[in-house]
């Protein structure tokens, strides 16, 4: 899944279009009512990744339940999040190494997690 992918996905399931808040391709997903974010979408170094190649990968940061991060980490195409709180948060390589429906499936708890809470 590439960004462009998650882009129109995101849009028909959330109404969401990328916001650009930098002078540059990372992009952030937000919620419409409180503004708050549940996905950024960042091009970033592999070498920040840990990974042996030169050169930059896409990567979407989405929040994640603490129970499940550790877990993910241990799957090809998941890394401790990139500049955002690794415990609640995770990055995911859009570069083919993790599933589609398994990067739809986080974004959609990112989603929820971060929503405004009804009383």
């Amino acid at each position: 899944m590439d960004r462009q992918t998650i882009f129109r996905w995101v849009r028909k399931q959330y109404g969401t279009v990328p916001d650009y808040p930098w002078s540059d391709n990372n992009a952030v997903l937000r919620h419409k009512d409180n503004r708050k974010w549940y996905g950024v979408i960042l091009e970033v170094a592999k070498s920040k990744l840990g990974l042996p190649d030169e050169g930059t990968v896409d990567v979407i940061n989405v929040k994640c339940d603490p129970l499940l991060t550790g877990s993910l980490q241990k799957k090809p195409g998941f890394h401790p999040a990139y500049h955002m709180n690794k415990e609640k948060w995770i990055s995911i390589r859009l570069d083919g190494s993790a599933g589609d429906e398994e990067i739809r499936n986080l974004i959609h708890l990112s989603f929820e997690l971060t929503k405004t809470k009804k009383n």
